[in-house]
């Protein structure tokens, strides 16, 4: 028995479109139709959920260069193989995961990269096998560069999918489609957050660009927006931030966002927090982040810190 699942996503500013089509076997009663972002709890069984999850997870954190998590989801003879068109001809490379994050955890010009998938096909065997086909575009810092085909295997390991192999191609986008995308950007830049490399978020700033928080001293500079960043990190060692939405403003545009994780970090309460805010952002001429004014429930966040979000 196998099941086939095909799910099309496309980003629509500032609102995200879901359509899901899903193909099986007869015994399988599924049908093709158009949803809202919450259609995938009601379509996509429990394996096809876990397995779209592991294909995300993984592109977020081979996007963040977080190499430990990246092991741990993969397996230890885990192989990559990747193909690429370079004036008119085809190259390949393979190598292995392990490999692979040798030649890259001792590099200090890692840049933080996006992967996000426009469409997906899972085939699932005996809830045991999945094969994963994820179509996919790669951006840095808001500019689309590449289209990506991923060909994901998994298998399941004490109950988690673990990946086995990932084989993709790689073409560069004509130069017409490599444009700055504002709602890109942000979706970026929650990634960056969403990471463990503090230095990834200072990199969407202008060189001399700064970061407030609420009523505190602004950070100028990359090198103290660093700091900031690496706070939250280690005090939330598992914080996911969540783009929401963009809204024009005349003194700039707000980035709204919303913050999942526990207080984890040395010191830490253990408890859950999940809080909502946004940054005033203005630009600087290269599509950097000149000026960040953030703002979000202080009073809130710390509450949470000491009780938790169910007290």
């Amino acid at each position: 028995m196998y099941r086939v699942v095909k799910i099309f996503t496309a980003l629509v500013t500032p609102f995200v479109l879901i359509i899901l089509v899903i193909g099986c076997r007869a015994d399988n009663n599924y049908s093709a139709s158009k949803q809202d972002n919450n259609s995938e709890e009601t379509i996509l069984d429990q394996d096809q959920k876990d397995v779209k999850a592991a294909v995300d997870k993984i592109l977020i954190v081979a996007g963040n260069r977080n190499f430990e998590e990246l092991d741990k989801l993969t397996s230890d003879i885990a192989i990559i193989g990747y193909s690429y068109l370079k004036d008119g001809v085809w190259s390949n490379n393979e190598l292995t995961v392990k490999e692979y994050i040798e030649n890259n955890v001792v590099k200090t010009d890692l840049k933080p990269f996006v992967e996000i998938p426009t469409e997906y096909d899972i085939i699932i065997t005996e809830g045991r096998i999945a094969i994963v086909k994820a179509d996919a575009v790669l951006s840095r810092f808001g500019v689309p560069l590449n289209r990506e085909i991923n060909n994901f295997t998994f298998m399941k390991e004490d109950e988690n999918w673990k990946l086995l192999s990932i084989a993709w191609t790689v073409e560069r986008l004509p130069e017409e489609k490599r444009k700055f995308d504002p709602d890109l950007f942000a979706h970026s830049y929650a990634q960056a957050w969403s990471g463990v490399r503090p230095e990834f978020v200072a990199m969407y700033f202008a060189e001399n660009g700064s970061l407030q928080v609420n009523d505190g001293k602004p950070a100028v500079g990359r090198a103290e927006i660093t700091k900031v960043a690496k706070g939250f990190m280690t005090d939330l060692p598992d914080m996911v931030v969540f783009y929401d939405s963009l809204v024009n403003k005349k003194d700039g545009v707000e980035f709204h966002w919303t913050l999942k994780a526990a207080n984890t970090g040395p010191g830490g309460t253990g408890n859950k927090v999940n809080v909502s805010g946004f940054e005033l952002w203005q630009m600087s001429e290269d599509n950097l982040i000149q000026k960040s004014k953030g703002s979000f429930p202080a009073e809130e966040y710390n509450r949470q810190l000491k009780f938790g979000i169910d007290n």
